[in-house]
């Protein structure tokens, strides 16, 4: 019984979602970080900057990567 339950809570959509975005989020953060540490220390664009612009284009390619899946899932 107990893990029927377990089984419905990550079969929900909301919570596949989330699941999905915190592991783009994880990964794609790491490699934030280690970008930002080289343009701060080898350019003279303010990582300020950087940051606010990886913060757009990453919910841009997280639609598409949702998208994406989504045709996939439609196709079959």
């Amino acid at each position: 019984m107990n893990d029927t339950r377990i089984h419905e809570f990550l079969e929900n959509k909301l919570v596949k979602s989330f699941i999905a975005y915190s592991i783009f989020r994880a990964f794609y953060g790491f490699g934030i970080l280690i970008v930002t540490y080289f343009i701060d220390k080898n350019t003279i664009i303010p990582w300020w900057l950087f940051l606010l612009f990886s913060m757009i284009f990453s919910r841009i390619l997280f639609k598409q990567i949702k998208k994406r899946k989504q045709e996939n899932i439609d196709s079959n």
